[in-house]
This record gives C-alpha cells, structure tokens and sequence, in this order.
C-alpha cells in the first residue's frame, strides 16, 4: 500500500487541532505458511477530516476498511466507492483517492502467487478495480472486520486475519506445478535491466516448456498485464525508490531511454516526479518505498502450496 496523501480541514477542524496531522503506518513482514503468499501486512491510520492523494501501482490488496469511506479514481478517470472489505486488483498506473476521514485501514499485500491462490480471479480482469470482499468471502469477511474494528495493534489483527486466509487457500485450486518455474524465471527477468522479452521466453521455455502465448497468458493471470508492461512497472518502482534513497539521476536514468523518459514513467507509475519524491513525499509512501522487496515469490515453495495431482 502507497499512499501519498494531502490533508485538508475545514475552519471548526482546523480550530480543535494543536498539532501537525500526519499519516502513520506500521508493516510487519508475513511468516510462516503465509510467507510465499503475502509480501507484508500494513495498519494505516490518518486522523484527518478528509485524506486525498495517489496510490502508486502494486500487484494486489486485501483491505478492511477500520474507519472512514471515500472513492477511488482510476487512470482512465472511472471512479469506483471504497468497500468495507474491498480487493484492490493490479494496477496499470497510479491512481487517485478521496476519504471522508478519520481513515484507518489494515491490509495485506498479496505476491502474485498469492493473488491466484487467495483471490482466485485472472488479475488482467479486475485490474483498476476494487472487488467487493464480502462476495467473495462471504459472510467470513463482515465478521472479521467487526473483529478487526475493535482491535488496537497489528498484530491481533495479522493473528485475526490469518485463519480466513488459510481458509481461503483450500477453496482455490492450488497452483499448478508448470506455474513455478515460470513465476521464478518472470521475478528474475524483471530485475535485469537490459532483460529482452527473448530471453524471458528462451528461459520459461528451457525450464517448463510454456510458449510464448502461454506466458503472455499466465503474466495477465497472475500480474494483471503482458510481460513488457510489467517490467515497465517495477522498473519505475525500482528507479523510484533509488532517488528517493538519494541516489543521483546519473546513477538511475540507464535502463531508461533518457531523462524525459525516465521522469514520465516514474509519474505514470507513481503519480510522482523525481522532485516530488525528494521534497515533498509523503512519510507513508516514504515507508512502502523503503520496504519495497520487488520479490513475487520467496525462494522456498512450501509443497501443499502446489498442485500435486497427477498430469
């Protein structure tokens, strides 16, 4: 979650607060059977009357709305209500958002794998959308989150959240072995910064024989967008976090066709320019972009994860 957010109050507001409103936000890193699954778990909390700003791209959310409502604007200007318990699919690009506040919310930060083990739903059909989580949870969802709402600190929360989840993972078919090797190869070959769609293909193909549609296929499945788009993606993330690490624009602009270029893909990932991260980012996106991993699976599959039926 990246939220990068503006604050404003009206007169009556303004005159009860005595000290600077400021986002916070707590991660804790998933564990155990829930590691290949989820990147991270996240509680954000922001006591403003009404929150604005823009969520960079990620991969997938599962929401609990704690306090507050508000919509979301998408790149190609839909706007969509925010849900109690909502799925907030892969992105394209950055998008806006609008709260009624006080917003409070605990998320969890799906892997790709995670998406099609949890979620269940090709991620290239709900891409830019926000996915009501009580239809697909079901009754589960409503009662967690009043759980959830009486809960002070993230780690009740991740121990509450945590049973849906695991129940969640035995009614989606589980990932089929083929797919493995094709997500490992698809995280290695985005952190090549000179990687060709060539040598994606040659490497899925040397190690599960997929063809180039199939994986064109399983990228939109499981990242919600063609190989190319997604490299595009955390392309931008990664340069992102670099300046906003201070690392110089010499230092970042190689993978990029030059300075333009690299500035227009940092704003249509991020919804900021290389200026906007260095003096004015907000204290949350701060945070994503100091626990940015950029791994959609972690090295060690744990087995029940996969499919073992005969093919």
């Amino acid at each position: 979650m990246s939220y990068a957010g503006t604050i404003r109050t009206d007169r009556s507001a303004r005159a009860r607060i005595y000290a600077p409103v400021i986002p916070t936000i707590e991660f804790r890193k998933a564990t155990g059977s829930m590691m290949p699954l989820v990147e991270s778990y996240y509680l954000y909390r922001y006591e403003a009357a009404l929150v604005e700003g823009i969520e960079r791209v990620d991969l997938g959310q599962l929401r609990f709305v704690l306090r507050g409502e508000g919509e979301m604007t998408f790149p190609d200007g839909r706007v969509e209500r925010t849900r109690p318990v909502m799925i907030n699919g892969p992105g394209t690009a950055a998008a806006t958002y609008r709260v009624d506040g006080p917003f409070h919310c605990f998320g969890v930060s799906l892997r790709a794998i995670g998406w099609k083990t949890l979620i269940g739903i090709p991620a290239h059909k709900v891409t830019d959308h926000i996915i009501d989580g009580e239809k697909l949870f079901c009754e589960q969802a409503a009662l967690l989150l009043g759980r959830l709402r009486k809960m002070a600190t993230l780690e009740e929360m991740v121990a509450a959240v945590e049973p849906l989840l695991k129940m969640r993972r035995h009614e989606v078919k589980p990932v089929p072995h083929a797919h493995l090797p094709f997500l490992r190869a698809v995280r290695e070959w985005t952190v090549i910064e000179d990687g060709t769609l060539d040598q994606l293909y040659d490497s899925i193909r040397a190690t599960s024989g997929l063809g180039e549609r199939q994986v064109q296929r399983l990228c939109r499945e499981y990242f919600g967008s063609a190989p190319m788009h997604l490299k595009r993606k955390f392309r931008a993330i990664r340069a992102a976090m670099r300046l906003y690490q201070g690392a110089p624009l010499s230092d970042v602009i190689g993978p990029f066709a030059d300075q333009s270029h690299m500035i227009n893909e940092i704003k249509h990932f991020t919804g900021h320019t290389p200026r906007t991260l260095r003096e004015r980012i907000d204290p949350v996106l701060a945070a994503t972009l100091d626990n940015e991993t950029f791994h959609f699976l972690p090295d060690v599959i744990p087995e029940e994860l996969v499919d073992r039926r005969p093919k």
